[in-house]
């Protein structure tokens, strides 16, 4: 297996939540690649932002697109080769903000990528401004009186939208993480990571997810309804117990297997 490290320099702040999903995707695309995976057969998106630096640390294929464009331009390199397994990283600001509508179409079609959300509540690229996850009242260089709207929950809408798997990671919970990471790569279907991944520069809530964080025991994933009240359970908003794991895998057809079939044509 060739090294999947990169000649590239690290330039992510000490601490960073982002180290943890590299170091998970690092050891899933390792695990893939000895059960049979050709390297050459991943490849990466990225959008614009701290998140996006992923794809210069790893050696496999990738493709940086324009902000809040990266899911539209992981579908189209999966219908080009189905072939490929397409890995799409995404902050909150560029999923949940300008490219949250792409988001919602992949969901609803099904399409087999998988999605994986670096979600520090803040835009850490450009210094610190809110985003549609920031808890009310978050003061920023954009909001310096606090923002006054709720954040947006993002998987409920995901589930909504006709997501096929969804699941909630934790930068400070790596073998979960790389757990889920992998589960949602294996999946046939559109898969979404939301990752708690925490910026210690401009947002460190590494005290509060620490408080608050706990996983999943019991809990069934094909179970639609449950897997609704889970989400719900804490509302970005709050101080209430935030779930991690996976609340909901179910299989459909997919959007790239109708569409070789000819489906739509």
């Amino acid at each position: 297996m060739r090294d999947l490290d990169t000649h590239a320099r690290n330039d992510w702040c000490p601490g960073c939540g982002n180290f943890a999903i590299l170091n998970a995707v690092k050891a899933v695309l390792k695990e893939l690649n000895e059960a049979g995976t050709p390297l050459d057969d991943i490849v990466l998106v990225g959008g614009i932002g701290q998140h996006a630096k992923i794809l210069d640390y790893v050696n496999v294929n990738s493709f940086y697109s324009l902000h809040g464009r990266a899911v539209p331009a992981a579908e189209g390199i999966k219908l080009a080769n189905p072939r490929l397994k397409v890995i799409v990283f995404s902050g909150d600001g560029d999923a949940y903000g300008e490219g949250i509508e792409h988001l919602v179409f992949a969901a609803k079609r099904n399409i087999d990528l998988t999605v994986i959300v670096h979600d520090n509540r803040v835009y850490a690229l450009t210094t610190g401004q809110s985003t549609p996850t920031s808890p009310r009242g978050f003061k920023s260089r954009s909001t310096p009186g606090g923002t006054l709207d709720r954040p947006l929950n993002p998987l409920e809408l995901m589930l909504a939208s006709g997501a096929t798997y969804l699941a909630r990671g934790y930068s400070g919970r790596l073998p979960l993480l790389k757990d889920l990471v992998k589960a949602a790569v294996l999946h046939r279907g559109f898969a979404l990571v939301e990752t708690l991944q925490v910026c210690v520069t401009f947002n460190n809530l590494y005290d509060y997810y620490g408080k608050h964080v706990y996983e999943l025991q019991g809990h069934d994933a094909a179970d639609r309804e449950a897997a609704r009240q889970k989400i719900r359970e804490w509302d970005y908003d709050s101080a209430a117990p935030i779930a991690l794991g996976e609340f909901y895998k179910t299989a459909a057809p997919t959007f790239d297997e109708q569409f070789l079939k000819g489906g739509g044509r």
